[in-house]
């Protein structure tokens, strides 16, 4: 809990964290948001990417089997695979959204060897997509992927429904619950906004 909260705070204080709740985002998948979070800054700050790596290798280390690589999801979950697999002195790979459309047509870069067990590093999980997608190119590689972690994530019902149904393992280092119970006690936002926060995500 306590590691959760600090990142959550960490967030806040560089703004990759923003609300909303006049005008709501709209992400690529065209849900409409009252709050977004823009973890790419984390890469313009150190003490914040050392933070998040030495958090990531905390979950790992409570995993009951462990990697022997770290893969990153094509983009955001890139720079953090990287960062996370120095602080473990593990190989890498990152996983492209989908085969690339010239050369040898890779959609995983580096070396994966079959049986591997492997964790897959997202940026954050919204639906869950992208993460399961990747997840899935690594196992059809020959990989035994051990679960996804990400940094943060909107807890929507269908992240949890399309993990299960995936079969899939997901942790991540904070939450949207933490995320506004830090808002509201550095008053960031009001009980109004507090409640509009928890309907919009329990409407989805």
């Amino acid at each position: 809990m306590e590691m959760s909260r600090d990142i959550a705070k960490e967030l806040l204080d560089i703004k990759a964290v923003q609300i909303q709740t006049d005008e709501y985002f709209t992400w690529t998948s065209g849900i409409k948001s009252p709050i977004y979070c823009d973890n790419r800054l984390i890469m313009s700050y150190p003490k914040t990417r050392r933070k998040i790596a030495k958090a990531f290798a905390r979950i790992i280390a409570g995993l009951e089997q462990k990697p022997d690589i770290i893969a990153g999801c094509a983009t955001a979950g890139i720079p953090h695979a990287a960062w996370l697999a120095e602080e473990m002195d593990l190989p890498m790979v990152y996983v492209r959204s989908k085969p690339k459309g010239h050369g040898k047509g890779n959609q995983i870069e580096g070396a994966l060897q079959k049986g591997q067990n492997v964790v897959v590093i997202e940026d954050l999980i919204s639906t869950g997509g992208s993460s399961i997608d990747s997840a899935r190119a690594l196992q059809q590689a020959g990989a035994n992927v051990l679960g996804v972690l990400a940094i943060f994530t909107y807890g929507l019902k269908k992240s949890k429904q399309q993990f299960s149904e995936a079969t899939l393992d997901f942790q991540t280092i904070t939450t949207y619950e933490e995320m506004l119970a830090v808002l509201k006690e550095i008053g960031e936002i009001n009980e109004e906004e507090l409640s509009e926060l928890r309907e919009w995500k329990d409407s989805l």
